[in-house]
């Protein structure tokens, strides 16, 4: 299991900023502070190491026994959203409980995050809009056959429906993680990093943001290059045909 530090937060929505360099970015801009620490997990109490972060404190009328005595240590108020990080015991131990994480802490900008969410729920859904399927044509004869799924087997052979089948059903509402994207901002009075690109799930749902698994620096498909230009005049102004 690959162990990264990370933060809980609420996606507020989507917007554009501008760069250094003028380039539009659509950012996601996620809150994320402050998370609290809430607890530990060590390898001699229970057999692995982890971090309990919890985030958006709610009203102890709203927490049963078992969230308050959980906080008893921290010394917090009950929190709407609480999750495990794993993370080396020797990481861990760099954090204490009841202390209080800020985007500036764990983050730095550009770096490559990794942000796990659950998708928007579509509801109950045919083929053509879940799978993509083409549909009957729409020509004489054909009556009430556009949108349907087909054939899914035949009772002689294989006298069954294959496990897979890609038929109607219920759609999104699935936990998703989008890898490998750009921090692009960190907005600390606000409590809030901006994310180049879309994440998973609607507005002010709850995600989890953590350091990429896979990559150690961001790097974009075409970053840094010098678009090629044509030297067709009649794809190109006169001024780039001539190379100027």
């Amino acid at each position: 299991m690959t162990q990264k530090i990370g933060l809980l937060g609420k996606k507020i929505g989507m917007t554009h900023v501008f760069a250094e360099d003028g380039e539009a970015v659509p950012v996601t801009v996620v809150q994320t502070g402050p998370n609290r620490v809430i607890g530990t997990r060590t390898m001699e109490r229970d057999g692995y190491s982890a971090l309990v972060l919890g985030f958006d404190e709610k009203p102890v009328r709203q927490a049963n026994k078992a969230e308050l005595g959980m906080l008893k240590a921290s010394d917090s108020k009950p929190q709407r959203f609480v999750r495990e990080l794993r993370l080396s015991a020797e990481e861990v131990a760099k954090y204490t409980v009841g202390q209080d994480l800020q985007a500036k802490d764990v983050f730095q900008v550009n770096a490559p995050l990794d942000v796990e969410g659950w998708s928007k729920g579509k509801g109950y859904q045919g083929v053509i809009k879940q799978h993509h399927m083409k549909g009957m044509t729409r020509a004489h004869g054909t009556h009430e056959y556009f949108r349907h799924g087909g054939s899914i087997g035949c009772r002689l052979t294989p006298q069954r429906v294959h496990k897979g089948k890609r038929m109607a059903g219920q759609m999104g509402n699935e936990k998703k993680t989008v890898q490998n994207l750009q921090l692009f901002r960190i907005l600390d009075e606000e409590g809030c990093i901006l994310i180049r690109g879309s994440i998973p799930g609607a507005a002010n749902e709850y995600v989890v943001v953590t350091l990429a698994a896979t990559r150690l620096k961001y790097k974009r498909k075409g970053e840094g290059k010098e678009e090629v230009r044509s030297k067709n005049p009649l794809k190109a102004s006169k001024k780039a045909a001539a190379g100027r």
